[in-house]
């Protein structure tokens, strides 16, 4: 009994492992142009010299854009199962999304709390609600104005990823950063 209740620890430590790695972005890779700066280091990928905060290098993403944030920034972070606490991880790309706000007083923004597809349509759009408000609840922490950010919840409704599998539901449990107005 022992032997099988390690085997159910292991392979659960083991899903965990494998769908917090699903959720880490990958690192662009640099490559390295001659006589042209890097910029600054990247709050969300360190060592690379796009998607800095306040830098000149910002691709080819026009500064103040919605894809200057989706890019350079990021528009989502991610959440435990049944939770809706924001997550260690996703400070830094959510710090990084207060200051880009701060940076661009104009942009008003909505936050779209999602679930993954299990559990009923009524918990996961509470769920999605409260997940929102806490994304909300962290920018406004940072100095983003409350007026500025609405929040939504599409529960299980707007899927990222298609499938029934730890990977597909890990990455439809997040909240959403969408530009809705003042983009350039």
């Amino acid at each position: 009994m022992t032997t099988m209740s390690n085997l159910i620890k292991l392979t659960a430590v083991g899903l965990v492992m494998a769908s917090m790695a699903a959720c880490t972005p990958k690192r662009p890779v640099e490559t390295a142009v001659p006589n042209q700066p890097t910029g600054p280091a990247n709050p969300i990928y360190p060592g690379t010299g796009t998607g800095n905060i306040g830098g000149s290098n910002t691709g080819a993403a026009r500064p103040g854009s919605e894809q200057d944030f989706v890019v350079n920034v990021g528009d989502r972070v991610y959440f435990d199962l049944d939770s809706y606490q924001v997550s260690t991880e996703a400070y830094p790309r959510l710090d990084a999304q207060a200051q880009w706000l701060l940076r661009y007083p104009q942009i008003q923004v909505r936050i779209e709390g999602n679930a993954d597809e299990r559990g009923t349509r009524e918990y996961n759009l509470a769920l999605g609600a409260r997940r929102a408000e806490s994304v909300r609840n962290y920018l406004v922490q940072r100095g983003v104005p409350a007026g500025r950010i609405d929040t939504i919840s599409y529960g299980k409704e707007r899927p990222i990823a298609q499938g029934s599998s730890e990977e597909s539901w890990a990455r439809n449990r997040n909240g959403h950063t969408a530009i809705v107005s003042g983009g350039m």
